[in-house]
């Protein structure tokens, strides 16, 4: 953004819930089908159906309709806005705390400890939305004319089985993987700044609509999106142990001692004693396959749509 350009109005909270919701409902479309085969990949009731990502969703495909690739999509689609919009709250209100003169430009440091922070405050929704999608993707359907249970069947059936209560199963290994928010935004940032020309224009990051203006002047949309799917694999590499531990308790039912996925440590230790260590990997190929495009996506999306607004 040029010197003599004119001061940008503050960011309209409504904005920033549209550009969310469209840059994730985007990202839903390009990516779900992946995340249902990553989801069965870790589930270990279903997991010896498939040998490969593509078998997988060829499997699925054949026997089950395309619909099967996307269900469980509702769940996270109708929280896709407040998820958004409390991500870069969150993100904003953290990176604010640690800069003294919202002109600065942050540390690597700086911006991992803020999207690791709004990765914490984003388990709060994505504890039961997760829990919910996961229960519905690993339903296999005796025949193409079954139906399979809604968003809202399935969290009712948990409420009656287990209490408000149970809608927060997980929550732990969740809160610990979505800590890799932090290393999600590094990657995103880290990588525009290896592209950043000299002495660029300092950034406002108490404003996203500013940022956003002078992120797409600064860069290519080619290195926006080399970002953004840079973003999506770091993050993914740093925290999939973790998503595989909190798939199997999510999918799991009960806290007693005979159910080997009763919590985050029983989970971790009985998968790795029945398993080996590349049970915390299983699932990452369509989880990384899926990362690239759905990151480049996100990030794309959103920059376009704040910058359009600005």
């Amino acid at each position: 953004m040029s010197a003599d350009a004119q001061p940008k109005a503050e960011l309209d909270p409504t904005l920033d819930f549209i550009a969310g919701t469209i840059a994730g409902s985007a990202a839903l479309a390009v990516g779900f089908p992946f995340d249902t085969v990553k989801v069965r990949f870790q589930n270990p009731k279903v997991t010896t159906r498939y040998r490969t990502t593509f078998h997988a969703l060829a499997t699925i495909l054949r026997q089950e309709g395309i619909r099967a690739w996307y269900r469980g999509i509702s769940s996270p689609l109708w929280t896709t806005a407040p998820l958004n919009g409390l991500i870069f709250a969150s993100y904003r209100l953290f990176m604010k705390l640690q800069l003294e003169n919202p002109n600065n430009d942050p540390t690597i440091s700086q911006v991992a400890i803020a999207g690791a922070g709004s990765g914490i405050v984003a388990s709060i929704i994505t504890t039961p939305t997760d829990l919910i999608k996961i229960h519905q993707q690993s339903q296999i359907l005796a025949s193409r004319t079954a139906q399979p249970l809604s968003a809202v069947e399935v969290a009712l059936g948990i409420v009656k089985k287990q209490g408000w209560r149970g809608l927060y199963r997980g929550i732990t290994p969740t809160a610990l993987r979505d800590i890799g928010y932090g290393a999600y935004f590094a990657a995103y940032e880290g990588t525009l700044l290896y592209f950043t020309p000299p002495k660029p224009e300092p950034h406002d990051h108490s404003n996203l609509m500013k940022e956003a203006d002078t992120t797409i002047a600064a860069h290519s949309w080619p290195v926006l999106l080399l970002a953004g799917g840079v973003a999506g694999v770091v993050g993914w590499f740093a925290t999939f142990p973790l998503d595989v531990v909190k798939t199997r308790v999510q999918s799991s039912s009960g806290y007693d001692s005979s159910n080997p996925y009763r919590n985050t440590w029983s989970t971790v230790v009985n998968s790795y004693r029945n398993e080996g260590f590349s049970v915390f990997f299983r699932g990452l190929a369509p989880t990384l396959i899926r990362a690239i495009p759905v990151n480049m996506v996100t990030f794309a999306t959103f920059e376009a749509v704040v910058h359009t607004f600005s």
